[in-house]
């Protein structure tokens, strides 16, 4: 290989084959499974639920195709499964080098540590991406079956682009960590705490006086607050995320060029 960004795409294809379908099969099957939640007996009972509850576990209107997949491929699973990708790829892009004992070997090399971490993130965010087109591509061939033609292959397309976005920052997270710290449990570890604390942050501190604000540095508002799969693409929500994932990388490459590594 004759760059950084080639190698670690090529070391990581399985994973990244075994990730893209993983995501992939649970959109499958949630996306197959809303033709029985039109029935009127299932609506009711979704209706049964006290809003607030709701609102916690990111559930909206489940009647409609957008609504659904909102709450369920793009809204639960999907995001923690891709945040939980991205994590991995973060977490492994230094410290899991550096806990292995091969990122002196790798850094022995001639080449900058910046750019040695900048390649491995772009090979990180082109894994979610890859992720990211599979999802679409198959969310796209079985809207007729699941009966969500409604939605149309561009606001699919854009869900799957927040969704890519949101990892891409929480991927970016790790990075920084691992890239400060060398160790891939740290980065791990602060990737969870974010994730759980602006989730909650973004759907029940808007519900709590004085909290409201708690939703405006949440990723997750800006992964969904705009509902791309009702409206599109959500152009200043996608620019917060990167911008925001940019400067994690550039924390990410003046830490790892400041840190002693022994190398």
């Amino acid at each position: 290989m004759n760059s950084v960004f080639a190698k670690a795409i090529w070391d990581q294809r399985r994973g990244i084959l075994a990730w893209s379908v993983g995501i992939s099969a649970v959109g499958v099957l949630y996306a197959l499974f809303y033709p029985t939640m039109t029935t009127p007996g299932l609506s009711e009972f979704m209706e049964s639920f006290p809003p607030g509850i709701l609102d916690a576990m990111g559930i909206g209107d489940f009647t409609s195709p957008a609504g659904y997949l909102g709450s369920t491929t793009y809204g639960i699973l999907g995001p923690i499964l891709m945040i939980v990708f991205a994590a991995a790829l973060g977490s492994r892009a230094i410290a899991g080098d550096e806990e292995a004992g091969r990122l002196d070997v790798l850094l022995a090399h001639p080449i900058e540590r910046s750019r040695f971490l900048i390649e491995r993130a772009l090979a990180m965010v082109a894994a979610l991406a890859i992720a990211g087109v599979v999802l679409f591509a198959v969310m796209v061939a079985v809207s007729g079956p699941a009966q969500f033609g409604a939605i149309g292959a561009a606001n699919l397309a854009a869900a799957s682009t927040h969704i890519v976005l949101l990892g891409a920052f929480f991927g970016s997270l790790a990075l920084s960590v691992g890239a400060a710290t060398g160790r891939r449990a740290w980065a791990a570890a602060g990737v969870a705490a974010v994730a759980v604390l602006t989730y909650f942050g973004n759907t029940l501190g808007p519900s709590i006086e004085g909290l409201a604000w708690t939703r405006d540095l949440s990723p997750f508002h800006y992964y969904a607050g705009g509902q791309p799969l009702h409206n599109g693409l959500q152009v200043r929500d996608a620019l917060v995320l990167i911008a925001l994932s940019l400067v994690l990388v550039a924390l990410a490459a003046i830490a790892f060029r400041r840190r002693d590594i022994a190398v």
